[in-house]
């Protein structure tokens, strides 16, 4: 058995897969499945791609600066 057929085996026993394309996620990277779909998640992070919706108003918007 491989190193990588190791590493697939371990991930579909822990039972996860990768959020960003569904593949097995490793160890290493976990959830991900590689540095590249944890660089792509945190991307999306980092550009406010994430929101949780609210049904309140911004209070933000109200701030004026004195």
């Amino acid at each position: 058995m491989t190193d990588k057929n190791n590493v697939e085996t371990l991930a579909l026993t822990k039972g996860g897969s990768c959020p960003t394309c569904q593949n097995p996620s490793t160890p290493h990277y976990r959830p991900f499945c590689s540095k590249r779909c944890a660089d792509l998640d945190l991307g999306t992070w980092l550009n406010e791609g994430y929101r949780i919706e609210s049904e309140e108003e911004s209070d933000l918007d109200e701030y004026e600066p004195g």
